[in-house]
């Protein structure tokens, strides 16, 4: 059996119409993340099989697929929870502990709003923009990470994520990425990300 599964979404691949199609959610979820996921475990268990085999040098030359194809694993787990439909909250403005550490860190909840849309929007390529925790400064840190790269590699624990390769907008906002990132903050699942911050920040 396959070490990694491809994760059920939490809605309907029509639940976040109309920030995003259900054309999109589908291709998104079943193709592109479904191929990290298969590629990970192809990657793991041929590194297992040269283990056995005292192949050090195969070892190594798999590191690179395992790491892109499991940040494509992790982030896109972590983003599609990010995410809720209208209907269930989506968009709602974070309340408690986590926006008093929005206060602390920007000043208010508007400046790390306008932060975050703009350093996502910027990602070169392909990429993403995340709200970070950083649990030796412990504060909350906005940071963007090229292709699928962790946000663990930079030793933050992610809190949410706004996916920003082509495949996640492009056939329905085409090259207009500024306007995805206006629309998707309408969905962002900010009981979640508040379910995250409490863990990291307690940990």
């Amino acid at each position: 059996m396959a070490l990694y599964q491809l994760p059920d979404l939490p809605y309907d691949y029509n639940a976040l119409e109309p920030v995003i199609s259900s054309e999109i959610m589908e291709l998104h979820h079943k193709k592109h993340h479904g191929a990290y996921v298969n590629n990970l475990n192809a990657a793991l268990e041929k590194s297992e099989e040269a283990q056995r085999k005292g192949d050090l040098a195969k070892v190594i030359s798999l590191q690179a697929a395992i790491r892109f194809n499991g940040g494509g694993h992790l982030n896109h787990s972590l983003f599609w929870e990010s995410l809720a439909p209208l209907s269930r909250g989506g968009g709602e403005k974070p309340e408690g502990e986590l926006m008093k550490a929005f206060e602390k860190e920007f000043g208010q909840f508007g400046l790390f709003f306008e932060e975050m849309s703009a350093k996502t929007t910027a990602v070169q390529g392909s990429g993403g923009g995340w709200l970070g925790y950083d649990s030796g400064k412990k504060r909350l840190v906005v940071a963007a990470t090229a292709n699928q790269d962790s946000l663990f590699s930079q030793g933050l624990t992610p809190l949410m994520g706004i996916d920003v390769w082509e495949h996640a907008y492009y056939l329905q906002y085409k090259n207009a990425r500024a306007d995805y990132v206006k629309n998707i903050w309408k969905i962002i699942n900010w009981k979640k990300v508040s379910e995250r911050y409490r863990e990291a920040a307690s940990s």
